[in-house]
């Protein structure tokens, strides 16, 4: 008899822990997803996606994959990612894009409120474009990284 209600009370709090993991992972992919214009046609990964309002959203509980989905007409990419820290709260949230001559790569993700953020994985595209640039010789100080930092401030959270 003690071991049914054992068994019994194991099962329940299996059962509450599943639960409470689901609701916490349901929550928290909601309040990563992030909505922006984005005024220029840009690439992620091996997908080139045209300007428009889109949506990025982490498609697993810690974030590690974001899928980037255009609203207005359903293009969309997933790429891997990785944390990145910072010192200071983001009072608002952005998207960090990697500019070289007119190639956008998207590079970072950041929400509002919070000190970290999402690295994106280069693309073999990126890696291509940084090792053009690095081999043509320049008769100004060449720019760090050869790319330009872009910042779009995110328009909802």
């Amino acid at each position: 008899m003690a071991k049914q209600i054992m068994k019994g009370l194991t099962m329940s709090l299996l059962i509450a822990i599943a639960l409470v993991t689901a609701v916490n992972s349901a929550n928290g992919q909601s309040s990563r997803r992030l909505v922006a214009n984005i005024p220029f046609e840009f690439v992620v990964g091996d997908n080139s996606l045209a300007a428009g309002k889109y949506d990025v959203s982490a498609m697993t509980p810690m974030g590690e994959t974001l899928r980037i989905r255009n609203t207005e007409n359903q293009g969309s990419a997933m790429r891997l990612s990785s944390t990145l820290t910072q010192l200071n709260i983001n009072e608002k949230g952005k998207l960090v894009f990697h500019r070289y001559g007119n190639q956008y790569f998207l590079a970072e993700v950041w929400t509002a409120g919070e000190r970290s953020g999402r690295k994106l994985t280069k693309s073999t595209g990126e890696k291509a474009v940084e090792r053009e640039i690095a081999a043509i010789p320049s008769r100004t100080a060449p720019a760090k990284n050869g790319y330009e930092r872009i910042e779009l401030a995110l328009v909802r959270q």
